[in-house]
């Protein structure tokens, strides 16, 4: 098993979306490292932190749960779509997605700035590397356990 965190601007989808829906496809990433992911690392069953970025607080507000293989992502065939790419064909397709199922919302949500008071525990955490503006990105075990702790604290 393996553990992800997942960005979201809480304006497009949120968590409560999310809780909402129960399991939604991870659409419109356009970051081939991103994709690689999705494409060739995630299995059903996986861990996934849900992080809402470009919020008044960003963090961790949730938990969820890869819920499907990678498959092509649709909205790169569709020419009224944000996420349209001309060179992707369905013989080709660029862009790959899996679906993510809500589990719960966190007791209480971890801040970025909280997170970042624990770097000695947290290691190599790629959310806490100056400049990185990945949509997702891998956690390890052990980061997963402490972030898990985190939660319980306060």
């Amino acid at each position: 098993m393996r553990y992800w965190l997942m960005k979201s601007e809480p304006d497009a989808f949120s968590i409560d979306d999310l809780a909402r829906v129960g399991q939604e496809p991870w659409s419109g990433v356009r970051n081939y490292q991103a994709r690689n992911f999705m494409w060739k690392d995630m299995r059903v069953g996986d861990g996934v932190f849900f992080y809402h970025s470009n919020a008044k607080v960003p963090g961790i507000v949730g938990l969820a749960k890869v819920a499907s293989a990678a498959y092509p992502d649709p909205t790169q065939f569709d020419p009224e779509s944000d996420y349209f790419d001309p060179k992707a064909t369905r013989e080709n397709p660029r862009w790959f997605l899996v679906d993510v199922a809500f589990e719960r919302r966190l007791k209480r949500e971890l801040s970025l700035e909280e997170l970042k008071t624990h770097t000695l525990a947290l290691g190599d955490f790629a959310l806490l590397n100056r400049g990185n503006r990945l949509s997702i990105v891998p956690v390890s075990k052990a980061q997963w356990q402490t972030i898990l702790k985190l939660e319980k604290t306060k």
